[in-house]
């Protein structure tokens, strides 16, 4: 059994209360025993039974649940960065696309890369992220857009998640784009997806969710809802790229086939907010993105005033969005989103966790739950978001095991 304690502020996330609502407890001290909690409270409050345990001085450090990046496109083959540059320039992600760049580019990419080589670059990613106090990582296919390529995506992320500690929560994304090859037959890549992709990626059980890019430049509402309906069918749990350039019905969408999380939302319409909060689900801020594209911000407050659940994740992607660094991608949502500290802590533990289906299984501290968290250099969430390094965590846990400790 062991004890940490010397906490100046340990934020337990726990589910009730609203999006600000961390439940941080200040001089805290927290037990577990092998994978799970065992007691979380205020050191002077500290049980008998525990005093003898092993103990683990956090030196006056914050204590957070490990994060949860709730929304990656983790494996992929080579970069954009001419498109940084094009971007910077005047041109648009749509006109970017449209010329063969964007998705397109990494879809070429990624199906000219060996499975060992796409293994080798997630596992380092992963390594970096666990660095920053990241437990958790949903990991989307999306740039196969082939039978044969999909699934050797999320065999990519299969393998990872046995070989390395952070958990893996696999998507499939088939309904990225229509692939080039598809491009005047978008029938048949929709029957494809459905009657072939979707069957073979559920029979293998490599995914848990089944995602699709609802835009101008990707799928309608109506390809999307077929889509989607045909992976609940076969036990995918629905999740949405939802009106990150333009208007376009899929926060309602995202709502009418209950899907667990609604992702961008840049442009949601009221209507879209007010259907998301009436069927629960989660809606999920992606500031980074908005960052490297220039745009407007997804409106967190206007989700959050309506009792939306707001989730912050990084995006992760070799286009839009080429950063794994959760901490700065919640700095973005205080500076950019107006979300305060303790609002995007909640959104990248709890909700983000919420957003995978792992409600109770990640995201915070209390009894009975996983001991997975993190040990960051500063007294307080408000010092940690505000004062941004390069990486202020000490320490990375889960299950219980010291997974990465800085020198």
């Amino acid at each position: 059994m062991k004890l940490l304690h010397n906490i100046s502020q340990l934020a337990t996330c726990r589910a009730d209360g609203g999006q600000g609502e961390i439940h941080d407890i200040a001089d805290a001290a927290l037990v577990w025993e092998g994978e799970t909690i065992r007691w979380v409270g205020a050191r002077a409050d500290l049980p008998a039974e525990f005093q003898a345990a092993e103990r683990i001085d956090a030196r006056g450090g914050l204590v957070i649940p490990g994060l949860v990046d709730c929304h990656t496109h983790l494996v992929f083959g080579g970069w954009r960065s001419e498109e940084f540059e094009q971007r910077i320039a005047g041109r648009s992600y749509l006109e970017i696309a449209q010329a063969g760049g964007g998705i397109a580019r990494t879809v070429r990419l990624t199906r000219e890369a060996s499975e060992d080589a796409l293994l080798e670059r997630g596992a380092r990613f992963l390594r970096e992220m666990l660095a920053l106090g990241v437990t958790t990582v949903e990991c989307k296919s999306g740039y196969g857009l082939s039978l044969e390529s999909e699934l050797k995506l999320l065999r990519v992320y299969r393998a990872l998640a046995r070989m390395q500690p952070v958990r893996l929560v696999p998507t499939f994304l088939g309904a990225h784009i229509v692939p080039a090859e598809h491009r005047e037959r978008r029938d048949e890549y929709v029957r494809l997806l459905i009657e072939e992709m979707i069957p073979a990626v559920a029979r293998e059980g490599l995914a848990a969710f089944c995602d699709v890019f609802v835009e101008a430049s990707a799928f309608t509402v109506e390809e999307a809802r077929r889509i989607l309906l045909a992976g609940r069918a076969a036990g995918l749990t629905p999740k949405l790229h939802a009106d990150q350039l333009t208007s376009g019905g899929g926060a309602e969408l995202a709502a009418e086939v209950g899907a667990a999380s609604a992702d961008h939302l840049d442009r949601a319409s009221d209507g879209g907010i007010a259907a998301m909060a009436g069927a629960g689900v989660v809606a999920v801020s992606l500031p980074l993105a908005t960052l490297y594209l220039g745009q407007q911000p997804m409106p967190a407050r206007r989700f959050i005033e309506a009792g939306v659940p707001v989730a912050v994740a990084t995006d992760f992607n070799p286009g839009s969005a080429p950063s794994y660094h959760l901490p700065l991608a919640l700095t973005l949502a205080c500076t950019i989103q107006r979300m305060t500290p303790a609002e995007a802590l909640k959104g990248a533990t709890c909700y983000a966790a919420r957003a995978l289906g792992l409600g109770g299984r990640a995201g915070t501290l209390e009894a009975g739950r996983p001991a997975d968290f993190a040990v960051i250099d500063a007294p307080s969430v408000n010092h940690w978001l505000y004062h941004f390094r390069a990486n202020a965590c000490r320490t990375t846990v889960i299950g219980g095991v010291t997974r990465w400790a800085s020198a």
